[in-house]
């Protein structure tokens, strides 16, 4: 048996390979392995600073205690909530036996850490999606309403049916799809062209931010208003291991959902009419795509906030480097999005510091759209025909 055929995933025939899902390319791995690096530095140092600062070797020590890694009831605890770790093994956790240093990483920096890892995987693979979708390379969650139109549903549930916070990332999918429908109705005039989309798109999302801005009036107290803001921003401070238990179950599904969806991404961009002629169901799984874009876009938001620019930023540098095949370009974007993600956050945390503003944190979503502002101008003025609508 030869190794292409031992590799088979699919049919006895072995017409489906690893390869068909995720090629082997130097290009790939060499972007992976950078990014898993700037992942790792960046969260080493996001770990180490704070009100408890603590050197490189103690922060290894806490992130490699074995006290934590071999103990079952804790890492449930950590990834499934208490109430899992009460029904698996009829007591809950308990913290006592680790030091300072391994606690204050295990239970409020390094969930910041993976929270971060989740939301630039979510934001790339969901513009990887919608520049397919739309055939759009300036198509993003953000520039397209997504964020904004998933935003505003999650301040109308924070501030009106906080008890509902459970279901943040379904009512954030919600909010995503209206914006998205209307932005291609807006767009729609015997078909759709790029810059209508990313024209109708801004349009939306300035209309569903004066919402966000709106809801202010009806926050309850100071506290309620400085959460919205937060979203309107995009931050990760604050969050912790209910934060990775909302986001992660649905990133392990979109990620399913998006590799297996790859091969139809490389049709799509190959023109409504050939896809056609191949026996695509062109708008059956544009809708499909685009549901899983907006889930993608909501779970990074019901946990971050509106992060700007960062489905932009990353499939362009990600495609300058393995190509156009999506087969590739959405490994890499699961790899780069989290390193963007996390080095971001680790400037968001560190920067004012550096700048003498001891204890004081931008939010990471100002970080991003001053990266991804003057990238997205580039982006419109490279583009030859940009003044056809």
């Amino acid at each position: 048996m030869t190794s292409g055929e031992s590799s088979s995933i699919d049919d006895p025939a072995g017409r489906r390979t690893v390869g068909d899902f995720i090629p082997a390319d130097p290009a790939l791995i060499g972007l992976a392995v950078v990014s898993v690096i700037l992942v790792v530095l960046g969260g080493l140092i996001q770990v180490r600073f704070g009100a408890y600062n603590m050197s490189f070797p103690t922060v290894v020590e806490a992130v490699s205690n074995p006290s934590v890694l071999f103990d079952p009831k804790l890492l449930v605890s950590f990834f499934l909530g208490s109430g899992a770790t009460t029904t698996l093994f009829g007591s809950e956790a308990s913290l006592r036996a680790l030091d300072t240093a391994t606690t204050v990483v295990w239970t409020i920096r390094l969930p910041r850490v993976i929270v971060a890892i989740l939301v630039g995987m979510n934001l790339a693979i969901s513009g990887t999606i919608f520049q397919a979708v739309t055939q759009n390379e300036l198509a993003s969650p953000f520039i397209l309403g997504v964020s904004n139109g998933a935003g505003v549903v999650i301040l109308v549930t924070l501030v009106m049916f906080p008890g509902l916070s459970t279901f943040l990332p379904l009512f954030a999918a919600l909010g995503g799809a209206i914006a998205f429908g209307i932005v291609y109705a807006i767009a729609w005039k015997n078909g759709t062209s790029p810059v209508r989309l990313v024209l109708a798109g801004i349009i939306v999302g300035t209309v569903f931010q004066s919402v966000q801005r709106a809801m202010f009036l009806f926050a309850a107290d100071i506290g309620t208003a400085q959460s919205a803001m937060q979203w309107m921003t995009g931050s990760l401070t604050g969050v912790g291991w209910e934060q990775v238990r909302m986001a992660g179950p649905w990133t392990l599904l979109v990620v399913l959902l998006v590799l297996i969806g790859a091969r139809q991404l490389n049709v799509l961009v190959l023109g409504e009419r050939t896809a056609k002629s191949l026996g695509m169901s062109v708008e059956r799984v544009r809708l499909g795509l685009a549901g899983i874009g907006v889930l993608a876009a909501a779970a990074s938001i019901a946990v971050a906030g509106v992060v700007s620019f960062v489905g932009l930023i990353v499939p362009h540098l990600v495609r300058t480097i393995v190509g156009s095949d999506h087969r590739k370009l959405i490994v890499g974007c699961l790899f780069a999005g989290p390193a963007l993600m996390v080095v971001a956050d680790v400037g968001a945390r560190l920067g004012l510091e550096l700048l003498g503003a001891s204890g004081q944190q931008l939010p990471v979503g100002i970080v991003t759209g001053l990266l991804g502002g003057p990238y997205f101008l580039y982006l419109m003025r490279k583009r030859q025909k940009i003044g056809e609508v």
